[in-house]
């Protein structure tokens, strides 16, 4: 247990040798900073829009349309007026219409107003009063298939 170790063979000191960095990386990351969830927390009142391209978390309370990026409405949240997102989740009070591409309404929601939308997931529990529209994606353009008109009167006439 406390016997002497035997000497490892020596090797010479030994080399760190530093991770290559690409430069381009550190570049972009230094310019471009990570985007963070701006929140409207529980103690504040806003009465008027709110636009931006990012993720909002609202916990208080908006009178006024909301369109941003992606919206969390936390289970204080409320919001009266539009919302118009790419991504909407609800665990609060929306009394409004709501448009986006993934709506999910958690138990404790509230909804009162119509869902425009690609997907919707609704947990029990959840109250939604309104219609549930699906969005409806532009039919691809299809070749025109030839009409046949009516021969005109001149060209109906015997010659």
């Amino acid at each position: 247990m406390f016997s002497k170790q035997t000497k490892a063979p020596a090797r010479g000191p030994a080399k760190i040798e530093p991770l290559p960095t690409p430069v381009a990386s550190i570049d972009q990351t230094r310019k471009t900073p990570p985007k963070v969830a701006s929140l409207i927390s529980s103690d504040i009142t806003i009465e008027g829009n709110v636009t931006g391209d990012g993720e909002l978390q609202v916990d208080g309370v908006v009178r006024g349309d909301v369109r941003v990026g992606r919206l969390t409405v936390g289970e204080t949240g409320h919001i009266e007026g539009s919302v118009f997102a790419e991504a909407v989740e609800v665990r609060g009070r929306v009394v409004g219409a709501i448009t986006s591409k993934q709506v999910r309404l958690y138990g404790t929601s509230y909804i009162d107003g119509d869902i425009t939308h690609e997907q919707l997931a609704m947990e029990t529990g959840a109250f939604f009063q309104g219609r549930s529209l699906k969005f409806q994606r532009p039919a691809q353009q299809q070749t025109p298939t030839p009409v046949l008109a009516a021969p005109t009167e001149a060209q109906a006439k015997p010659a």
